[in-house]
């Protein structure tokens, strides 16, 4: 049977303890309280601590005191930002019949072309699709998450925006299909839907819900479904082929979500309330 180390980092854990509650928390959350909640998932407190270090010298996580004085850390503004935009889209649901664009186009001149590396790297990120050198493409939604990530990495100057639709001249579908590997982020749900719909059916068969266990199988399914709105912009049906696995495994995270994030808000020590998928 795989562990939990083997499936998920306590770095990517952390983050998405503060994406689903720690950013609820009124002040910081203490160092030792982090221990307890990563604990819970399989996470020892060394690989914590290491862990939230890494995360402080990325400009993520800000020491703090809370207030009776112990050390702990809250999120700094670009990481709530990024925590926002990301809501957007892990807890949407189905996407819109919205077939308009928004078109990437960047020009970063020889002296600084390691930029050059770090736009696509940052625009395959957020789900962009590569139609040509210096030509990315996106569904529109993702217009004001692209614009507040380049204007974070000061990459803006290097990248016009445009909105529309595609004319021509292959069909939309098919070109598509050269512009995002559509079976790599295929596979991406299978794996979701291997490892956690059979949580969820697990979940079903009972009538109680314990806030530590919860707060743990909410945790760990959400610190992998997060990843998967990144690889898998969220294109429109009519456009993908038809045994496409994304809306079973979107339908299993949403009803893990239903089920178990606010139970695990116990145990976490925050208000039963966060982010709810927009068409659940």
């Amino acid at each position: 049977m795989t562990t939990v180390s083997e499936q998920h980092t306590p770095r990517s854990l952390i983050v998405t303890f503060y994406g689903a509650y720690g950013r609820f928390v009124p002040g910081p959350v203490p160092v030792a309280e982090l221990i307890r909640l990563l604990a819970a998932t399989g996470v020892d407190a060394p690989a914590v601590r290491s862990s939230v270090s890494r995360l402080k010298r990325r400009g993520l996580l800000v020491p703090a005191r809370t207030a009776s004085g112990a050390a702990g850390y809250v999120l700094s503004p670009d990481a709530r930002q990024l925590l926002d935009d990301g809501d957007r889209r892990v807890y949407a649901g189905p996407p819109a019949r919205d077939d308009t664009w928004v078109l990437a186009v960047f020009s970063v001149p020889e002296s600084e072309r390691q930029k050059r590396h770090v736009l696509r790297s940052r625009l395959s990120g957020l789900g962009f699709g590569a139609v040509a050198p210096g030509v990315w493409l996106a569904p529109a939604r993702l217009y004001e998450e692209t614009r507040h990530t380049l204007e974070r990495l000061r990459l803006d100057p290097y990248v016009e925006l445009f909105r529309g639709g595609h004319l021509g001249f292959t069909a939309t579908a098919d070109a598509v299909a050269r512009w995002w590997d559509l079976s790599s982020i295929a596979k991406q749900h299978e794996a979701f839907l291997d490892r956690h719909a059979p949580v969820l059916r697990a979940w079903e068969a009972r009538g109680d819900t314990p806030a530590e266990e919860a707060y743990r199988d909410y945790l760990l399914a959400l610190d992998t479904w997060r990843h998967l709105p990144y690889a898998d912009p969220g294109l429109p049906a009519t456009l993908l082929p038809e045994d496409w696995p994304g809306a079973d495994s979107a339908a299993v995270f949403q009803a893990l979500h239903r089920r178990l994030r606010d139970a695990g808000a116990a145990f976490a020590g925050v208000p039963a309330t966060g982010p709810v998928p927009e068409r659940a």
